[in-house]
């Protein structure tokens, strides 16, 4: 937003107006200074000229990095540290809006879609052993394809706010995270499908060959599946068994030996 700014300088005083657009924490504040000196009036006096009005344009306001007004706020606690591998990201621990990790690349697995997309993403390390898992799965007689990766915080705001436009608030929260809470935001989630793209993000995909694949053997490869069936008072969200987030073997073997999910692992049950 722009506001057109006058000066209008008269035979005695200077008056100064500056305006601008500001974002909630503070946006640049344009003031032109404009200095006239005042007439030397002569006898007879002379006709007096009032100079033309100065006319100043503030700079643009800086691009919004904050939600809009209206939009869902993050609840809870911030990450302590967004990069860990195996951070904590549900619904009571949120993601800076402004985060995105550095090392995003394109794993090299077959997708359900053809178009390039920020959701081919995924960071190095996590995408590294996703083509490891695929090779597995390949080699077992199991084709999978990649659904949905990383995903920004605009993205899961938009996202979200048109499952609660569909649905309802209510509803909307047992499937989709209010932005700032979603792990794909980490860029170390993948939801995946058979290749067919068949049941792809769909609750027809548990009992598929593809799915028991993954309850089995995901964890080799250091992913989980996040949200397990009958833990959904502890995850928050229902049963998706098509949701893969990385930890780390490490981890995951641990988490899945335990059987339990990572809320429990870090005694932090919703």
């Amino acid at each position: 937003m722009h506001k057109r700014i006058t000066a209008a300088v008269l035979m005695t005083a200077v008056l100064t107006l500056a305006a601008g657009c500001s974002e909630p924490a503070g946006g640049p504040v344009v003031t032109p200074a404009t200095t006239v000196p005042a007439p030397t009036v002569i006898t007879p006096a002379p006709p007096v000229t009032t100079p033309a009005p100065v006319q100043t344009t503030p700079s643009p306001a800086p691009a919004e990095t904050k939600p809009a007004p209206g939009a869902p706020k993050p609840e809870g606690q911030p990450v302590k540290n967004p990069t860990d591998m195996t951070a904590l990201v549900n619904k009571s621990f949120w993601l800076p809006s402004n985060y995105r990790p550095v090392d995003l690349v394109v794993p090299n697995v077959p997708f359900n879609f053809k178009e390039a997309d920020d959701k081919r993403l995924m960071r190095k390390e996590a995408a590294q052993a996703l083509e490891s898992m695929f090779a597995a799965a390949r080699q077992s007689g199991i084709h999978l394809a990649g659904v949905s990766g990383f995903r920004s915080y605009e993205t899961q705001e938009s996202l979200f706010n048109y499952y609660v436009k569909v649905q309802g608030e209510e509803t909307a929260r047992k499937y989709s995270a209010v932005p700032g809470h979603s792990e794909h935001q980490t860029g170390l989630a993948m939801d995946v499908s058979g290749s067919t793209g068949q049941c792809a993000a769909d609750d027809c995909f548990a009992g598929t060959p593809e799915a028991e694949w993954l309850a089995k053997h995901a964890s080799e490869y250091g992913f989980i599946i996040r949200y397990p069936k009958g833990k959904e008072s502890i995850t928050g969200y229902a049963y998706e068994p098509w949701h893969l987030r990385y930890l780390g073997t490490t981890l995951s073997k641990q988490i899945a030996a335990k059987g339990v999910t990572l809320e429990e692992y870090y005694g932090q049950a919703q």
